[in-house]
């Protein structure tokens, strides 16, 4: 077989904030400052090794304006693990995170796995939410968390890494329950 385990991953947050841009930067190593805003949802295969496991990841790239949010509710029931993305040079992502934290709660199972992301860390003049403020909420909500630049190429692989790993482990205790060759 090809991989060992195949987890579908999602990513959410306000439009504007980078989830494209991440997924780019992590599947395809690029980087596009135009990137147009996502309609709908889209996705991208990447395989990778970890804890000396092949794993294939299916990730959903979803549309961050409110008139999408149904749309990307069925995408949660089979995720595994979440992306929760705002940009740190605009407050009001960062105050909209616990609304994508109820979508989570409501459409996703009650064991997902979900990192808090801070992105465009390559903007520091323009800050508006403290490093130390995404890490209590993150912390207050029993989340990863992790600042990342996708321009720079800055933590993105590390925090899609971090949140496989958590998955890996909670497969291992829990084998049975995953589902293999659904897609491919």
């Amino acid at each position: 077989r090809p991989f060992d385990y195949k987890f579908q991953l999602i990513l959410i947050g306000d439009r504007g904030v980078g989830k494209t841009c991440i997924l780019e930067r992590f599947s395809d190593d690029t980087f596009s400052i135009s990137s147009k805003s996502t309609v709908g949802v889209d996705f991208k295969i990447k395989t990778i090794k970890t804890k000396g496991k092949t794993i294939r990841l299916q990730i959903w790239d979803t549309a961050g304006q409110e008139r999408f949010n149904s749309i990307s509710a069925a995408y949660y029931r089979g995720a595994k693990g979440v992306l929760v993305v705002y940009d740190i040079t605009n407050e009001e992502t960062f105050e909209n995170l616990p609304k994508w934290l109820m979508m989570i709660d409501k459409h996703a199972a009650p064991d997902i796995e979900v990192i808090v992301i801070g992105n465009k860390k390559d903007k520091e003049e323009l800050r508006q939410v403290s490093t130390e403020r995404g890490e209590k909420f993150a912390y207050e909500h029993n989340c990863r968390f992790c600042e990342v630049s996708a321009k720079e190429n800055l933590n993105v692989k590390d925090v899609f890494l971090k949140l496989v790993d958590d998955i890996v482990d909670k497969v291992r205790c829990f084998s049975s329950h995953i589902l293999r060759g659904k897609w491919r």
